[in-house]
């Protein structure tokens, strides 16, 4: 390359990168990508999309077989192969070509190779050969360098070489058995999609599944997990790991072992922070980025950090692809107004503040059932302090459910804020949940009044009827 001196310059090329140069280059400036590995990053290829390639597949079948009329047409089991081969499609065989065509047609130049911050926006980018290319922001530069799944302290865990979320996702064989410690959503989804492949499950979660969101979440999703032949074991740790040619073996804290031919390792995530230069400029290494609102990294009161942004995982937020993404855009946009001297909206709520962050956070878990939440939880809410009253509506009693699927199951909660009169948290369980989640969305970031959304009319019979349920189950305010 030629180009040294960009307006911006971003470390990392994964899908929130992108969309914080995106942003920037609409808004005037010029940026640059950094990346090591694939442009496109996590969510393309070992995450999102190929995990929820892996799950769709199974999911489906399932839900065929609970309809009356085709689950007497569907005959054969599911095609393991095929499954893979679509997983493979959906992350271009892990090639990147595709996503690095984009950034060129977006204007944005991109430099292969591994980013440390050298000083006040200055990058040096250490390519595969050993050389490098230092590389100038004029404005800003941006972190967005994602993070790492944590390997827990259980003596001998390195030396079995367990399976990262990366592992689990890309795996080209299946095997036999699978042992999970965690269980959070990396764990139950995984566990749901190597149970559909035949897999012996078994998962280790000392705390329980899905202990972040509503309790019937993990309840209702473990119920269905041990339909599927999964082992879930709580109230216990692994103390040691091995391996020898029958497999990895976990000894637990009760003095029982669980054998498997693989072990995924899904209990956390640390920031991708320990090698890319913060230490230059003050920051501790290792560290999540501590950020305001419009993604600025906080300053110490010994150095000024003006020019310095972080987005997605690295500032530990909101661990989410779609987050990132929100946090990318309003990013993006304040530093091409700041580079430019133009008016700043960083209020609550504004064009360049990351509001949603804090109490609007939607996220799904693609199980089966799935679990799809957006805002508090009920114990959060009254951890915030706020006075709250909840309602809960079983979903299989709306009409639209029980049409999607014989004897549908599943559960919605509703958290209203007493003060306001206003949805604070709703979470929903159960088939194809995922797709109600964003008119919950917007009533909690739209603050949408409880007697105004009774002028929201459902249309019947869809699951949506829900909402008519929840309205009248907490009555005219």
């Amino acid at each position: 390359m030629t180009d040294t001196e960009f307006d911006l310059i971003v470390i990392g090329a994964g899908a929130v990168a992108e969309n914080v140069a995106d942003r920037a280059v609409q808004g005037g400036l010029t940026a640059v990508l950094i990346e090591s590995e694939l442009v496109g990053g996590e969510c393309s290829y070992w995450a999102c999309m190929p995990s929820k390639a892996l799950l769709r597949s199974g999911i489906a079948l399932r839900a065929a077989q609970n309809v009356g009329g085709t689950k007497e047409a569907v005959t054969g089991e599911l095609d393991v192969a095929a499954t893979l081969a679509r997983r493979d499609s959906f992350t271009s065989n892990w090639d990147d070509q595709g996503q690095v065509d984009w950034v060129e047609s977006a204007g944005i130049a991109l430099v292969r190779g591994h980013g440390r911050i050298t000083g006040v926006r200055t990058v040096s980018v250490e390519h595969g050969d050993g050389s490098h290319t230092q590389l100038t922001a004029r404005h800003a530069v941006v972190v967005a360098t994602g993070s790492d799944p944590v390997l827990p302290d259980i003596p001998g865990i390195a030396d079995v070489q367990p399976w990262t979320p990366r592992e689990a996702t890309s795996a080209k064989i299946i095997p036999a058995s699978l042992a999970i410690v965690g269980g959070g959503v990396v764990a139950v989804e995984m566990a749901t999609a190597y149970a559909s492949f035949g897999s012996d499950v078994t998962i280790i979660a000392r705390s329980g599944l899905l202990t972040t969101q509503e309790d019937f979440a993990g309840e209702l999703v473990g119920e269905s997990l041990r339909a599927l032949g999964v082992t879930i074991t709580t109230g216990v740790s692994p103390t040691s790991a091995s391996r020898d040619d029958a497999g990895v073996t976990l000894e637990l804290s009760d003095g029982s072992s669980v054998l498997a031919a693989e072990v995924l390792v899904a209990a956390g995530r640390q920031p991708r922070t320990t090698d890319i230069g913060l230490d230059t400029v003050g920051i501790a290494v290792g560290d999540w980025l501590d950020v305001d609102d419009t993604l600025l990294v906080r300053a110490d009161t010994n150095h000024k950090h003006g020019w310095l942004y972080a987005t997605g995982d690295v500032n530990h937020r909101a661990l989410l692809t779609h987050q990132g993404k929100y946090q990318a855009r309003a990013a993006g946009d304040v530093i091409a107004a700041r580079a430019q001297s133009k008016a700043v909206h960083d209020g609550a709520w504004g064009a360049h503040a990351a509001t949603a962050d804090h109490a609007a956070v939607p996220q799904v878990t693609f199980s089966d059932p799935e679990v799809a939440s957006v805002g508090l939880t009920s114990d959060a809410a009254r951890k915030a302090g706020y006075d709250i009253r909840v309602v809960d509506y079983e979903l299989g009693s709306v009409a639209g459910a029980s049409l999607q699927a014989d004897g549908y199951k599943g559960r919605a909660r509703m958290v209203v804020d007493e003060k306001r009169k206003v949805i604070v948290g709703l979470t929903f369980v159960g088939q194809d949940v995922s797709e109600m989640i964003h008119a919950a969305t917007i009533a909690v970031v739209g603050e949408v009044p409880i007697d105004r959304l009774w002028h929201a009319v459902p249309a019947y019979p869809t699951m949506n009827e829900i909402w008519l349920r929840l309205l009248e189950t907490y009555g005219r305010p």
